[in-house]
Order: structure tokens, then C-alpha cells, then sequence
């Protein structure tokens, strides 16, 4: 366990000298970023508007820096975060194969030009090995002709590092790829993972995939530190370097003290040398010369030693201010929502024969198995089951955005629905603007109050929503909804740790411990749910798989 401003890096893959990037309010992110990656597993972490995403993106040339130079050596391959897939497409132009797959049918015809030889390259066997990644990555049930259609968020994510591990990428940067993943497919991406050769970049928040890399690069404060080992080596080391600190703070703190007190006891002698002075010159014991040399020489020394413990004091002080500088505060989100509070015997849900508009229909079984359920107070319902079983077409046709084929919802109390995609606030207004458009009849100063509880202070609250982290965009709409008028009694979170990071994760779990209506979370991480405290659970199954 050690970490180091740089590790070494004898054959970088990545180096970036001298970057600077500003959001495009001005207000700078990175400045003057040197970084030097080699090849092997590299974990990038830092809390959430760090630019971590915004890094992976200048290195991938999906950003472009205000100054300074990003290269890379091979090939790259970029996983982003959030992956636009049009539901029209075939999948092989969602792989990036249509035009070599299209110049091999044209050879095969008898149409040998130069074109299609060249469109080909040395890709001769791509179908076989479309073929072979898609089983890999457990979507063999896509054929290669077949549109996309209605994939999940998880199938999207496999579908996208299919289409990446396809170029034989010697570098590849995956941003946050275990988001929207059930545990079967964070199986299947782990395994991609530690058989990957090459130089490989991870942005995420899931310690099982972190625990895979071989060294830890933490973004904080626009500076990158190295950490040798895996994500728990580095949690290791951190807790090492965190005791110090704070020890030091200790240091610093008993030192400042020690010197505020021999300034006072200073202050005290030379209060009563002045008074026993006074009174010498008072009673004329000696010529009057004689006396006044005296005060002016015990001035000055008393002002010189006045001096000395008070620069004392100042050097204390700022040694406490540096060793400060170094303890790690990640503030926590507490609030306490008594609007939200539900009577333990009232029923906040009812659903009654429901089948869902886009279930997987079972041999027989028109939208799906039969979902009843009625949820009554404070009960807190996992949501689990495999991707594409149907998890945010029930959310979804909770809220009324989607009707059942069959059956009823009956939601008598006031609720809310963060989605993952958190598109529900206007990116041209401010956090502030935004949580006013929920709760109208608030005061400024009790919306801002409230705010600042989720963390967004002062002039934090007055930022434009486009230029805020996922993590921060995730806190801003989580506030607004909790914030709402009237006060949601059941919330429906889908997938929501996706965009946070472990800090941001332990936020989150925090403000929900004050929230103290229903509950409805759909979530792949276990220590999420564990944190939360999970009354009941309802699993829904992927009933049977899409045509091919």
C-alpha cells in the first residue's frame, strides 16, 4: 500500500500535458492536468464534479481542452456514460461492422473492387467474432440483421462494449459501464475486464469492478494522485493517510492553544510591569532621565516579545489551517421531511391484475405474469430481477406514464418518480430555479435553507443545472422531488446510485434515512439496499427472450 504523485510509467499509453478545461459558465475544472497512463487496469475515482467524466471524455476527443495536449498511443475505444441507441437500427451498425459486413456480401457477389477490399481490411472473420462477443456478453439472442427495438438500459451498456471490444482498442476508457447492469451481466463485464489486454480506464463506483484494476488514480481538486493496488488498497491507504492527518490536526490544534495562552500570560506581565513602571515614575524614585529611558527600553522589548508570541500564535494557526487542508470532509446530506410521514396502516399503493405494456410475454400469458400488490405506510419494496424483466415499465405505469394492458394502479397519496435517465429538470435553470418550479408557494428563503441542506450552499444553489455532475444533477433533482409540494408519501427510484460515487452513495442513503414515506427503489447493489432497510422485496423474471 502506497500512493505517489505519479506512478511510474515507462511506455505510457495515455499522456496529457498541461490541460485546462472550464465549464462553459468560466468557472475552471482542470488546470494545467499532467498525467501519464500505462498500460494495465487503471481505476479512476474522485467524488462526484471532480471530472472524472469530463477527463475520460477530453482523452476519448469527445471534449476538446482550452489548452494543453491529450495522446494516445493504438487504438481507442470509448464506453460513455449515457449510450444513444436509435431503436430503428440493426445491430450490426450498432456494432460498427455494417460497412465491413456489407463490402464481404458485395465480394461474396462477385463484386471484387477496390472499395470492398478495402472496407474489409483484415476484418474477414468480424461476423464470427460479432457472433462470438455477443454470446460472450450474453446477448447471443441479438442477430446481427435484427433492429434494436426495446433493449434495456443493461443490454444497451453490453451491446456498446461489444461494439468497442470489436476494434480491437489497445486503449479503452469505460465510463461508469456497470450502471443499469444486473448481476448476471456485472458478471459478464468483470470477466471483459480482467481479460482485456491493452491500457484500460475505468471511471466507476462499483467496488467489485474496482477491486479488478491494478492501480487507483484519484482526481481531487484538479490534481491526479496514484495508488498502488486495487480499490481496497487504496481505501486502505486512505484510511492511513486520513488518521494521520487528523492527528496532525490534533497536534496543530493543542499547539495553537499552548501559544494563544503564553500570548495571554505575555500580555498579563507586561499589563502589570507597565503598572509597576507606572507607579515608579509616579513616586519619582529616580531622575526623571533615568525613569524615562527605562519605560522606553521596557517598551520595546515589551513589543518585541508582544511580537514574537503573536507571530507564534499566526504560525500555529496557519499549521492548523494546512493540517486542515488535508482531513478529508465530505459533508453529509441531513434532512428531516415530517411532511412525508405516512400512518403505518395506510394503504399509499394498490395494484390489482396488473400486466405491463412491454413484458415479455410467457408462452400463453398476453404482457407478462399477473403483478398484485398493495403496499401500505412506511414500507420500504426492492424491485429486483434480471435486465429487461420489466422493472421501469412498472415504475413507469405507476406513475401513469404508461397504461397496463390490464389491471388497475391505485396510488392515493401524492408521489414522485426519479427516473435514471434524470430528465426532470431544465438545464438552462439554475438548482434553485429548478426546486421553485416543484414548490411554488415556498419562500426564497426557506427553498434556499432546505437546499443548502442537500448540500447546495450559496452560490452552489445558483448554478445551471447543464453544468453539473451526474452526481450533483442526481442530488439537485433528488432535492427537488423530496422538496415538492405537495410532500411525495411514496418515491420510485429507479437505478438510483448509477450516478454516484461511494461518497455520493453514502449521501444518498442519509437523506433517505429521513425521508419517512414509501418506498419503491429498483437497484443492483446490494450494499445500497442493505443500507436502506428493505422491508419486502418483489422479483420480477425476464419471461422469455425476444425474437431473434
Amino acid at each position: 500500500m502506497h500512493h505517489t504523485d505519479q506512478l511510474s510509467t515507462p511506455t505510457a499509453s495515455i499522456v496529457c500535458t498541461g490541460l485546462e478545461y472550464s465549464w462553459p459558465d468560466g468557472v475552471p475544472l482542470l488546470s494545467g492536468l499532467d498525467l501519464a497512463v500505462g498500460s494495465g487496469r487503471t481505476g479512476l475515482v474522485g467524488r462526484n464534479g471532480s471530472g472524472k467524466s469530463t477527463l475520460i471524455r477530453l482523452i476519448a476527443g469527445d471534449l476538446q481542452p482550452d489548452s494543453g495536449r491529450v495522446r494516445v498511443q493504438g487504438t481507442l475505444g470509448y464506453l460513455p456514460q449515457h449510450l444513444p441507441l436509435d431503436a430503428t437500427l440493426p445491430v450490426d451498425v450498432a456494432l460498427g461492422i455494417a460497412e465491413t459486413r456489407g463490402a464481404l456480401r458485395a465480394i461474396e457477389r462477385g463484386e471484387a473492387t477496390e472499395a470492398n477490399y478495402e472496407a474489409v481490411g483484415e476484418d474477414w472473420d468480424v461476423e464470427e467474432r460479432a457472433h462470438a462477443e455477443l454470446d460472450r456478453l450474453g446477448l447471443g439472442h441479438l442477430g446481427l440483421d435484427r433492429r434494436l427495438g426495446e433493449l434495456s438500459g443493461g443490454e444497451a451498456v453490453l451491446l456498446g462494449l461489444a461494439g468497442q471490444l470489436l476494434r480491437r482498442p489497445k486503449v479503452l476508457l469505460l465510463d461508469e459501464p456497470s450502471n443499469n447492469l444486473d448481476s448476471r451481466a456485472r458478471e459478464r463485464l468483470y470477466a471483459a475486464v480482467t481479460g482485456f489486454r491493452g491500457t484500460l480506464v475505468v471511471v466507476s463506483h462499483d467496488r467489485t469492478l474496482l477491486d479488478l484494476v491494478d492501480r487507483v488514480a484519484e482526481l481531487r481538486e484538479g490534481e491526479v494522485t496514484w495508488f498502488g493496488g486495487n480499490f481496497t488498497a487504496y481505501e486502505e491507504a486512505l484510511a492511513v493517510t486520513q488518521e494521520a492527518a487528523e492527528r496532525t490536526v490534533r497536534a496543530a490544534e493543542g499547539d495553537l492553544r499552548r501559544q494563544r495562552r503564553e500570548l495571554e500570560d505575555t500580555q498579563v506581565k507586561l499589563a502589570r510591569r507597565k503598572r509597576f513602571g507606572q507607579k515608579m515614575y509616579e513616586t519619582k524614585r529616580e531622575p526623571k532621565i533615568i525613569m524615562n529611558d527605562r519605560r522606553r527600553t521596557a517598551q520595546v522589548a515589551a513589543g518585541r516579545l508582544r511580537n514574537e508570541h503573536e507571530e507564534k500564535v499566526e504560525a500555529a494557526r496557519e499549521r492548523l489551517s494546512a493540517a486542515e487542508l488535508a482531513v478529508r470532509d465530505d459533508d453529509e446530506i441531513r434532512v428531516d421531511l415530517p411532511a412525508t410521514e405516512v400512518p403505518a396502516g395506510r394503504t399509499v399503493l394498490a395494484l390489482t391484475g396488473l400486466r405491463l405494456a412491454h413484458a415479455s410475454p410467457a408462452a400463453g400469458e398476453e404482457g407478462g405474469p399477473r403483478i398484485d400488490l398493495e403496499l401500505r405506510g412506511p414500507e420500504r419494496l426492492a424491485l429486483l430481477g434480471p435486465n429487461g424483466s420489466g422493472k421501469t415499465t412498472l415504475l413507469r405505469t405507476i406513475v401513469g406514464e404508461l397504461a397496463p394492458l390490464t389491471g388497475e394502479v391505485h396510488a392515493p397519496v401524492p408521489l414522485r418518480y426519479l427516473p435514471q435517465r434524470l430528465d426532470l429538470l431544465d438545464d438552462e435553470l439554475s438548482v434553485f430555479e429548478n426546486a421553485a418550479r416543484f414548490a411554488p408557494q415556498a419562500t426564497e428563503n426557506a427553498l434556499r435553507a432546505r437546499l443548502a441542506r442537500f448540500l447546495f450552499r450559496a452560490g452552489r444553489a445558483d448554478q445551471q443545472v447543464g453544468t453539473l455532475s451526474g452526481g450533483e444533477r442526481f442530488r439537485a433533482t433528488l432535492a427537488a422531488l423530496l422538496l415538492a409540494e405537495p410532500a411525495p408519501q411514496l418515491l420510485l427510484l429507479d437505478e438510483p446510485t448509477n450516478n454516484l460515487d461511494l461518497a455520493g452513495v453514502r449521501q444518498l442513503a442519509t437523506a433517505l434515512a429521513g425521508y419517512r414515506g414509501a418506498l419503491i427503489v429498483v437497484s443492483h447493489d446490494p450494499r445500497f439496499l442493505d443500507e436502506l432497510g428493505i422491508d419486502r422485496t418483489l422479483r420480477l423474471e425476464r419471461t422469455a427472450e425476444p425474437a431473434g
